[in-house]
This record gives C-alpha cells, sequence and structure tokens, in this order.
C-alpha cells in the first residue's frame, strides 16, 4: 500500500484529504506544521506528500528544502496543496522539487487527477 503525508496546519483539510486518500487506496499519515512532518518523513519516508504552504513552526517550504537535501527525499512525489498560487509561489516550488499544485479549495477528483498525473496513481 502507497503512503502519504498530509501535512496542513487545518484539521479539516486533513480530514478530508484522508478521507479521499484512504478511498483510493493510500495509508495517511498527518502532520499539523513542517516540523513534524519532517520528522515522520525522516522516521518513514512516504510515497508521496500533500504539502500545505503556510504552516506554524515550519512552512512547507522550507520542509521541502529540507526534505530534498536528503537522499531519500529526493523520492516522495509532492505535491502542494495551497492558495498561494502567484507565479512567484510556484515558481519556487518548482525550482525546489515540488512535483505538482492543488489550489485550495480542492475535491477528491482534482486529488486524483493530480495524483494521475504525477503517476501515484
Amino acid at each position: 500500500m502507497k503512503t502519504c503525508l498530509v501535512a496542513d496546519d487545518s484539521k479539516v483539510i486533513r480530514m478530508v484529504a484522508r478521507k479521499t486518500l484512504e478511498g483510493i487506496g493510500f495509508a495517511v499519515e498527518e502532520a499539523e506544521d513542517g516540523r513534524i512532518a519532517l520528522d515522520k518523513s525522516m522516521e518513514s519516508m512516504p510515497d508521496v506528500v500533500l504539502l500545505d504552504w503556510n504552516m506554524p513552526v515550519m512552512i512547507g517550504i522550507v520542509y521541502l528544502r529540507a526534505l530534498r537535501v536528503t537522499e531519500e527525499g529526493k523520492k516522495p512525489i509532492v505535491v502542494f496543496c495551497t492558495t498561494e498560487n502567484d507565479i512567484a509561489h510556484i515558481r519556487e516550488g518548482i525550482t525546489t522539487g515540488v512535483n505538482e499544485y492543488i489550489m485550495k479549495p480542492f475535491d477528491s477528483d482534482i486529488i486524483q487527477s493530480k495524483f494521475a498525473q504525477t503517476g501515484v496513481l
């Protein structure tokens, strides 16, 4: 079974994402901030990370930088799930190693479509 780490400070977003992801066969872990997400990733590297940009303690882009500098951290597909949709944020995400973007709000069809585009479905 593939694993997905959902890193978002919103409990509602984590709950909605979990329901969708479990429905398409993923085992789901949750993190409410980037530091917890990084710790969980280093303990057990997920196949996919659904990542919010704006979180307390450590924002998503800092998590992504820290993840991608490790050898194991180059493997997961990372999908930003955020309201940050300006070209500067998108460019920074791409140069840092994000694989895809989902804009909030999202639904099950959007997650499935983006995950299919990245090859994890």
